[in-house]
């Protein structure tokens, strides 16, 4: 069987588009709601326009490691997308296509916006037994697509409470 290559999740936030739009397309916020990314490297502010790039700092339990960005959908309010092309322990210097994450507002009510975010895995070249073995060496024993809709859960939850509080 074929891996998933996307997972996607949503969640309704009583905010504005795009005001929520905002928070997204500034990478340096991303920390306060992922369970895996410190930030950004080089300080990049947003909101970001597309073409524009920057450096994401990660950790997953003791493991570190930066990643080179590219912005490619910038819709205030209602879709930012960055793909990710490189990755490294201090500066990210291995090119290569690895994922492509993005998020969509969607109005819902007055005040009320639907958030998706999407995890596609731009590792389609690899093959599927290859990309399961890596998966759970770099996952703690799951497949990467259910380890990144826990991600995507969680980091959606922090949005809320965060833009909600």
């Amino acid at each position: 069987m074929p891996r998933p290559m996307r997972v996607s999740d949503s969640i309704e936030i009583a905010a504005e588009p795009a005001a929520i739009y905002r928070e997204i397309a500034d990478p340096s916020n991303m920390r306060r709601w992922s369970p895996e990314n410190l930030g950004t490297r080089d300080d990049a502010r947003g909101p970001l326009s597309v073409g524009d790039e920057f450096v994401g700092r990660n950790r997953r339990g003791p493991a570190r490691w930066s990643t080179s960005c590219t912005v490619t959908a910038a819709d205030p309010g209602e879709r930012f997308a960055f793909r990710v092309h490189k990755i490294g322990v201090v500066r990210p210097l291995l090119k290569a296509p690895i994922a492509t994450w993005e998020y969509t507002f969607e109005e819902v009510g007055p005040g009320r916006t639907k958030v998706t975010e999407t995890w596609q895995d731009d590792r389609a070249s690899w093959p599927d037994a290859r990309a399961a073995r890596f998966d759970k060496v770099v996952t703690g024993g799951r497949r990467f697509h259910e380890f990144q809709a826990g991600n995507i859960r969680r980091t959606l939850a922090r949005l809320k409470s965060d833009l909600e509080s």
